[in-house]
C-alpha cells in the first residue's frame, strides 16, 4: 500500500458515486511550529523537544492579512508541537481574537507547566480561547504507554487547572474539549458512548468537567506508521481502514471547508498532507504567493490512500466523529 498514489482512495469514492469537491473556507488551522514538550508515539507531526521548527512573525502577520480578507472563516485552530512554545503565540491569539474570529488552541496539558507558561491559562481564558486537549484516555496506564511516564498526572492537573478558570464549565462560556487516539492498531469506539465513559470517569475520580470528546483515528504516517511497520501491522491497518470505508463520512470530512498552513507558510488541504508534505495542488503554493485565499476555491484536494483514514467507521477530522 502506497502514500503517493490516489488510485484506491478515489477509486472508492467513484464506486459509490462521490466526489470530494471545496466548500466556502470556513476554518483557517495552522501549524505554528513542531517544537512540544512531549514525543508521543501516535504523534504524526513527529514533534518533540529537539524540533526546531517555528512559526515567524513575519508569516503570522502575513496569515492575518489573508484572514480579514477572507470573512468566510469564523475559526483558527492552532496546532504544532505544543503551540504555546511559540514565542509569538500570545499575540498571534490576541491578533486574531482583535478580528473577531475564534480561536482553537490544541493543548497537550503538561506545557502549562513547562517554564514560562505559568499564566498562560489565564490567558487562554482571558482571550475565551477554545482548549482542545489531548488525554488518550483517563487510565493511568494506558496515557503513560502512549505519552511517556508522568503525563497522567500533570494532565489531570491540567485540566483542574483549567475547570478551576471556568473551562468546561456550564455557563461560562468557556469550551473544553478532550481528544481520544487509540492506543493501538484499531478504530475508536463510538465516541458518544466513549464521551460518557469520559465523563462518569473523570468527574467521579478527579471532580473534571469538559464539554466535548472527540474520538480521532490515528494516521498511518510518520510516528504512528513506523510503529505499524514495526509490529508488522501496516498491511492490516490499512486493510481495516478500507474495509471500514464509510460513504457518509466523507459528507463532512476536514479538507472540504479548511485550509491548513504549515510553520512556514506553505498551504495544504488538511494536516495529515502537510505532515507527508503534499501541498495544495495549485501553483504558488505558499501564503505569501498568493493574492488571497479565493485563488484555492476551484482546486482539486489533494488525495492519498491515508485518506481512508478520515473515511472509516464513523469518520474522523480534527472535530472528532463525522456520523
Amino acid at each position: 500500500m502506497t502514500l503517493c498514489s490516489t488510485r484506491n482512495f478515489q477509486h472508492s469514492l467513484e464506486e459509490h458515486g462521490l466526489t470530494l469537491d471545496r466548500r466556502p473556507l470556513e476554518i483557517l488551522q495552522v501549524n505554528v511550529g513542531k517544537l512540544c514538550n512531549q514525543a508521543c508515539h501516535h504523534c504524526h507531526v513527529e514533534a518533540g523537544p529537539k524540533r526546531t521548527e517555528i512559526m515567524t512573525l513575519a508569516t503570522m502577520e502575513r496569515l492575518l492579512a489573508l484572514l480579514e480578507d477572507t470573512p468566510s472563516i469564523h475559526t483558527v485552530d492552532i496546532t504544532g508541537g505544543a503551540p504555546e512554545l511559540n514565542p509569538h503565540f500570545r499575540t498571534f491569539v490576541t491578533r486574531i481574537r482583535a478580528l473577531g474570529r475564534n480561536v482553537m488552541d490544541r493543548c497537550n496539558l503538561t506545557v502549562l507547566f513547562e517554564p514560562g507558561q505559568a499564566d498562560t491559562a489565564a490567558f487562554l481564558a482571558e482571550h475565551q480561547v477554545q482548549v482542545v486537549a489531548s488525554l488518550p484516555c483517563y487510565s493511568k496506564k494506558n496515557v503513560e504507554n502512549q505519552r511517556g511516564r508522568g503525563v497522567f498526572d500533570k494532565s489531570i492537573r491540567a485540566l483542574q487547572k483549567l475547570n478551576a478558570l471556568g473551562y468546561g464549565r456550564t455557563g461560562s462560556g468557556l469550551e473544553l474539549s478532550l481528544v481520544y487516539n487509540p492506543l493501538g492498531a484499531f478504530l475508536p469506539p463510538p465516541q458518544a458512548k466513549l464521551q460518557q465513559d469520559y465523563r462518569r470517569e473523570l468527574k467521579t475520580l478527579f471532580d473534571i468537567e469538559f464539554n466535548h470528546l472527540f474520538t480521532i483515528t490515528n494516521m498511518p504516517i510518520k510516528r504512528f506508521g513506523d510503529f505499524l511497520k514495526r509490529q508488522n501491522q501496516w498491511d492490516d491497518y490499512m486493510d481495516l481502514l478500507i474495509q471500514n470505508f464509510n460513504p457518509a463520512a466523507v459528507e463532512g470530512v476536514m479538507c472540504r471547508n479548511m485550509i491548513s498552513v504549515g510553520w512556514d507558510g506553505t498551504l495544504y488541504d488538511c494536516d495529515f498532507n502537510q505532515m507527508l508534505d503534499m501541498p495544495v495542488s495549485s501553483q504558488p503554493a505558499d501564503i505569501f504567493e498568493i493574492p488571497s485565499f479565493a485563488v484555492l476555491a476551484q482546486q482539486p484536494i489533494a488525495l492519498a490512500d491515508h485518506c481512508f483514514g478520515c473515511t472509516a467507521g464513523a469518520g474522523s477530522s480534527c472535530g472528532g466523529a463525522l456520523v
